[in-house]
C-alpha cells in the first residue's frame, strides 16, 4: 500500500496534522496510519555548510584566504538535531512513500526548511504543498482537500535560498575580514548594517540639532481655544507686537462650516504593526512580540500565521469570520460580538482586497475557541490586541460632525475645530492614537462679534527627532526611504516598492543580533548605538552601510521570487560585490579602539576584560576574539521590589547571587525564594535552576525574554 509522506516544521505541528488526520501511531519521530505518514523538521534541519567544510584550512580566520567564495555552495545537516534528519531520511527513501507534502510553515522559511531537506536526502518523488494560515483541525482538514503543486512554490524556494547564500557570502566574508584587520568581534551584514546606520544617523542628527526659539498666539473665547492660522512665529518682537494688538478686542467670526465625516477602524494587523502595538503599549521587544504569537498560533491555535505583510484578508474567508467572531469575543468583548453577529457581517474594502494579500492574508482570530484563563499574561495581551482589531474592522464606522470656525482680529486669522459625535462605531471599542478634536456643541454663527476671553503668547523650541525605540526602528526597516536622504528619485521608488531592510519574518532577528553583539544598547525605552557600533560604521565598506544598497537586492531577490531573475544570475553579482568589499576593507587605513576597557584582567588570556551592556544584561567580554571569555555581571529580571515595586537587577555568583533595585533595596536570591515561599508565590527549585542556566547562557546572548514568562511565578 503506498503512503504519502507528510513533512512538518515542528513536532506540535506535526502531531496537530495527526490528530487532524486520524493517525495514532506514534513512532520515534513520526506518526504513522493507513494513507499518511507525518514527520517534522526541527526548524532547520540543513543548512548551509560551514567554511571548513570546503576546506579544512578555512577553519583558521586568515585574511589572505579571503574571500571564500564556493563553486557550488554545500548544504550540511546540523550536529544537535542529525538524528531527526535521519529519521526523515529513512521515511523519504521507504519503497511504500511514493510522494511527499511539504507541510512546513507557508512561507519564504518554512519552503526553504523542506526543500534543503529533500535537497540533501535527495528525494526524488511527486511533490505536494500543503498551505494553511492556521492549524486548527478545520484548517487542516480544508487544506488537504486543497493541497497545490509545489511547483507553484519552487520560485519562493529559489529566493530564499538566494537570499541565505548572499547573506552567508557577503556576511562571513566582511565580517571575517573587518575582524582579522582589527582584532575585535565586529560583524557586518546585509541587513544588519544598514539597520545600525540608520541608528548612528538619527542620533547624529539629534547632536546636530539647535533649538530654535518660536512663539505661538492663541485666544480664549467662550472656553474653546482658537489658533493662530499662521503657526509659529520665530521672530519674539513679531510676536509681541501682534500680542498686544490683540488685547482688549473681540473677534470677528468670519465662516463656520460644518461637515460630516466618517472614519474606519485602523486596518488588520501584519506581524510589523502589530510588533509596533505590543512595543509602544507593554514594552515588548520585537522578538518578545513574534515568541508569543508563535504560541498563539502553534499551541492555542487560538491565531492566524504570524510572519505576514498583509493587512487584508481575501474574499474567500468572509464566510468564516462569523465563527471567528463567536470563538474570539469572550468575556468583555462578548457584548460587542453579539451586536456584530445581529448586524451581520458584510464584505468591506477596509478589511476585504484580494489584491493586497499575497502569501498570507492579515492576523486574525481563528475558529477555535479560546479559554483567556488558559493565556499567559502577556499572551493575553497579544491575543486582546488582535481580536479587538479584528472585531473593530467589523463595527460601523465612526460618524462625527466637525465644525471649523474661522474668525479675525486686530488683522489676523484664527481657527478652532469642534466636532460632535454621530455615532460611536467601532470606537466604542479602541480608541484612535492621534490627537482628538475638543467634543462640544457650538454656537457660532458667521458674523458675530464674541469677547476674547485671554489672549495667550506661548513660547517653545523647535524639537529634535526622537530616539528609536523598538516600535520606530522596525517603521525604519519597513519604510528607510522616510529616514535616509537621497536625491535619486529611482531609488526612492525602490525603497518604498520593496518591503525595506529584511522582512516581517527576519526583522525582530536583526535587532536582537545588534544588541547581542553590542553595537546597540536600550537606555529605557530609547535605542542608541555604542562606541563599537559607531567605529564599525566607520569601518565599513559605504555601501554596505546603505539601505539603497539593500533594497536593490531586495528587489531582486523579489524578482527571482515572480520568476523573472535566475537565482545564479543573483548569487554571482553577491559574490563580485564581496570581492570589492574584501579589497576594500584590506586597503583600509582605519584603525578600531575598546572604548570600554576595565582594570580587570581576563582569567584565561590575561588581557583587560571590555564592560559590556546588553538588552538586558551587564558583562565582561575579553577583547581578544580568539579567547571568547565571557562573564554576565548583573541581569535585569522581572522580579519585583517588594518596596518601590519596580524591577530588580540579579547580580553575583553561586551562593551570592542578589537582587538590587534603584531605589537601594538588595535581598539574597535565597531570601527572596523563602519570603516567595512564605507568600505561597514560590517557584519549584528545579525551576529556579532552569531560570539560573538560562542566565548563565547570557554569556553568549541576552536572556531570553520568554523565559520570564514561562516562569511567571517568579516574575509577577
Amino acid at each position: 500500500m503506498s503512503k504519502a509522506l507528510i513533512l512538518a516544521e515542528k513536532p506540535s505541528v506535526g502531531k496537530d496534522i495527526a490528530k487532524a488526520l486520524g493517525l495514532s501511531s506514534s513512532k520515534d519521530g513520526y506518526i504513522e496510519g493507513k494513507d499518511y505518514i507525518v514527520t517534522w523538521a526541527m526548524g532547520h534541519l540543513v543548512t548551509l555548510a560551514a567554511p571548513e567544510e570546503y576546506k579544512p584550512e578555512y577553519k583558521e580566520w586568515k585574511m589572505e584566504l579571503l574571500p571564500i567564495i564556493p563553486e557550488r555552495m554545500k548544504l550540511s545537516v546540523i550536529g544537535k538535531t542529525r538524528k531527526q534528519y535521519n529519521t526523515v531520511k529513512f521515511l523519504l527513501d521507504r519503497k511504500d512513500v511514493t510522494s511527499i507534502i511539504i507541510a512546513t510553515d507557508a512561507g519564504r522559511e518554512g519552503e526553504l526548511v523542506a526543500r534543503w531537506i529533500l535537497q540533501k536526502a535527495g528525494a526524488r518523488k511527486p511533490l505536494k504543498r500543503l498551505w494553511i494560515s492556521s492549524v486548527t483541525e478545520k484548517a487542516i482538514r480544508d487544506g488537504f482537500k486543497n493541497l497545490k503543486d509545489a511547483k507553484l512554490y519552487e520560485t519562493l524556494f529559489y529566493s530564499a535560498e538566494a537570499r541565505s547564500q548572499a547573506d552567508w557570502i557577503v556576511g562571513i566574508n566582511a565580517t571575517r575580514a573587518l575582524t582579522v584587520k582589527h582584532n575585535a568581534q565586529l560583524s557586518l551584514g546585509r541587513v544588519q548594517t544598514p539597520t545600525l546606520a540608520m541608528v548612528k544617523a538619527r542620533e547624529e542628527e539629534i547632536r546636530a540639532f539647535i533649538p530654535v526659539p518660536f512663539h505661538t498666539l492663541k485666544l480664549k473665547v467662550q472656553g474653546l481655544t482658537f489658533h493662530h492660522e499662521g503657526g509659529r512665529i520665530f521672530k519674539e518682537e513679531e510676536a509681541k507686537k501682534k500680542y498686544d494688538l490683540l488685547q482688549n478686542k473681540n473677534l470677528l467670526i468670519s465662516e463656520v462650516t460644518t461637515k460630516e465625516k466618517r472614519k474606519d477602524a485602523p486596518l488588520l494587523y501584519d506581524l510589523t504593526e502589530l510588533q509596533r502595538d505590543a512595543s509602544n503599549f507593554y514594552g515588548f521587544s520585537p522578538k518578545e512580540t513574534l515568541n508569543i504569537m508563535q504560541m498563539l498560533y502553534e499551541r492555542h491555535k487560538v491565531l492566524t500565521y504570524p510572519r505576514t505583510d498583509s493587512r487584508y484578508l481575501t474574499k474567500d474567508l468572509l464566510a468564516t469570520l462569523k465563527d471567528r467572531v463567536k470563538a474570539s469575543a469572550v468575556g468583555d468583548l462578548s457584548k460587542i460580538g453579539m451586536d456584530i453577529l445581529r448586524k451581520g457581517i458584510k464584505e468591506k474594502k477596509n478589511f476585504i482586497n484580494d489584491a493586497k494579500v499575497s502569501d498570507h492574508h492579515a492576523i486574525i482570530p481563528t475558529e477555535e475557541s479560546v479559554v483567556l484563563s488558559t493565556l499567559t499574561d502577556k499572551e493575553r495581551k497579544i491575543y486582546l490586541l488582535v481580536v479587538k482589531r479584528f472585531l473593530s474592522v467589523l463595527m460601523d464606522s465612526y460618524v462625527y460632525e466637525e465644525m471649523q470656525i474661522h474668525g479675525e482680529c486686530a488683522g489676523e486669522k484664527f481657527k478652532a475645530s469642534t466636532k460632535r459625535t454621530i455615532q460611536e462605531g467601532y470606537r466604542a471599542l479602541v480608541k484612535d492614537e492621534e490627537e482628538e478634536l475638543e467634543e462640544r456643541s457650538s454656537q457660532f454663527k458667521k458674523g458675530d462679534k464674541v469677547t476674547i476671553e485671554r489672549v495667550l503668547l506661548e513660547r517653545g523650541l523647535t524639537q529634535p527627532p526622537a530616539y528609536f525605540t523598538d516600535a520606530t526602528l522596525l517603521s525604519a526597516m519597513e519604510n528607510p526611504g522616510k529616514y535616509m536622504e537621497t536625491k535619486d528619485k529611482s531609488l526612492e521608488n525602490i525603497l518604498k516598492e520593496t518591503s525595506g531592510l529584511g522582512t516581517v519574518a527576519t526583522r525582530a532577528d536583526i535587532i536582537e543580533k545588534l544588541f547581542s553583539s553590542f553595537v546597540l544598547e536600550k537606555r529605557g525605552k530609547e535605542i542608541h548605538i555604542t562606541e563599537k557600533g559607531r567605529q564599525l560604521i566607520k569601518l565599513a565598506p559605504e555601501d554596505l552601510t546603505s539601505p539603497e544598497m539593500t533594497a536593490r537586492w531586495e528587489k531582486k531577490l523579489e524578482m527571482i521570487r515572480a520568476g523573472q531573475l535566475k537565482e545564479e544570475a543573483f548569487i554571482r553579482e553577491m559574490e563580485e560585490y564581496t570581492r570589492k568589499v574584501i579589497g576594500e576593507i584590506k586597503g583600509s587605513k582605519e584603525t578600531f579602539r575598546h572604548e570600554n576597557l576595565s582594570s580587570q584582567k581576563c582569567p584565561e588570556c590575561g588581557k583587560n576584560l571590555l564592560e559590556v551592556k546588553g538588552k538586558k544584561s551587564n558583562m565582561l567580554v575579553c577583547q581578544d576574539r580568539e579567547c571568547g571569555f565571557r562573564k554576565t555581571l548583573s541581569t535585569q529580571s522581572n522580579a519585583r521590589c517588594p518596596e518601590c515595586k519596580k524591577k530588580m537587577e540579579l547580580h553575583g555568583e553561586g551562593d551570592g547571587k542578589h537582587f538590587r533595585c534603584v531605589c537601594g533595596y538588595r535581598e539574597k536570591l535565597t531570601a527572596f525564594q523563602a519570603r516567595r515561599e512564605k507568600e505561597g508565590t514560590a517557584m519549584k527549585k528545579g525551576d529556579v535552576k532552569k531560570y539560573l542556566n538560562q542566565l548563565n547562557k547570557s554569556n553568549d546572548e541576552p536572556v531570553n525574554s520568554a523565559l520570564s514568562d514561562a516562569l511567571k511565578d517568579l516574575f509577577k
